[in-house]
């Protein structure tokens, strides 16, 4: 994949920016809450010369449209499964950063703690489709990699299958390990999904916003167009109830879901900075256990 000059620049602010996070506290509280077992795992990978052929796992060979093999491995490390979305939703931004670059971030910040801990680290990016699988690897350029696959895929899809996503998640994620969901959650349909892969992993979710999707402005007649559907509207943004029911409904709906299936969520805004929220996350849930 090659990469233009804007990307190049962005992997390398992203490196400096999340070497600095690190350094602050981040990589310690992640190694704190996410801690290896020493249990044996298997991983899903792509097929290799050499490798045999009975171990071919055909169920997601047939859903990549490539051969991918299962590994077993005699020693457990722990493995963290990002699952981002890229759906068209992410593509909206009203600060600095999209949801999109934000997202990138996000899965930075998780994948180089993980590698500095010693752990394996994988993604999966999703719109409503699987638009990309990183198999869980070790080292910094392997989380270099994802972080690379964030800013410079070009989706196929715009909509949003979550349900979807988390089932692929749970078919090649054979052994219990982490799943950072990195996602606005504006989708409808998963919860199952998402209790099935709770039941198994340990689940976070990482819930993006951006400002104006809570907090419109009293603007007048303002022409939107939804990024995922293509459907344009215009409303009358001088009425509260307009406003009101504009702002993004999937917020509280995925609250509640997050709430039945118990998985720990954790909401950011994209006008403000994620590492204190993150670290604060992190360490509430260390004294939790």
């Amino acid at each position: 994949m090659s990469l233009d000059r804007e990307t190049l620049g962005k992997i390398r602010r992203i490196q400096i920016r999340t070497t600095v996070i690190l350094e602050s506290g981040i990589g310690g509280a992640y190694h704190a809450v996410f801690k290896g077992r020493g249990m044996e795992f298997a991983e899903v990978r792509e097929y290799a010369p050499g490798d045999e052929v009975r171990t071919i796992d055909w169920n997601v060979t047939a859903r990549m449209g490539a051969p991918y093999v299962k590994k077993f491995v005699e020693e457990r490390d722990l493995t963290l499964l990002l699952v981002v979305d890229v759906s068209g939703s992410q593509q909206f931004g009203s600060q600095y950063l999209l949801k999109k670059d934000y997202a990138a971030e996000l899965a930075a910040v998780l994948a180089f703690s993980a590698v500095a801990n010693h752990d394996r680290v994988g993604a999966v990016l999703f719109s409503d489709r699987i638009e990309g699988y990183v198999p869980p690897g070790r080292g910094r350029d392997h989380a270099l990699r994802i972080v690379r696959d964030l800013l410079a895929r070009e989706p196929l899809g715009r909509g949003t299958d979550l349900a979807g996503a988390l089932r692929f998640a749970q078919r090649v994620m054979r052994r219990r390990g982490i799943v950072a969901l990195i996602s606005d959650f504006q989708a409808e349909g998963y919860e199952k999904a998402l209790g099935a892969l709770r039941r198994r992993h340990d689940v976070v979710a990482l819930h993006l916003r951006d400002p104006r999707e809570s907090d419109l402005p009293a603007a007048g007649l303002v022409a939107f167009t939804d990024p995922e559907t293509g459907e344009r509207v215009v409303a009358d943004t001088a009425r509260e109830e307009v406003r009101r029911a504009l702002r993004a409904p999937a917020f509280e709906a995925s609250r509640a879901v997050f709430k039945k299936t118990r998985v720990d969520a954790l909401a950011l805004g994209t006008g403000e900075s994620y590492e204190r929220p993150l670290s604060g996350f992190f360490k509430a849930r260390e004294r939790r256990r």
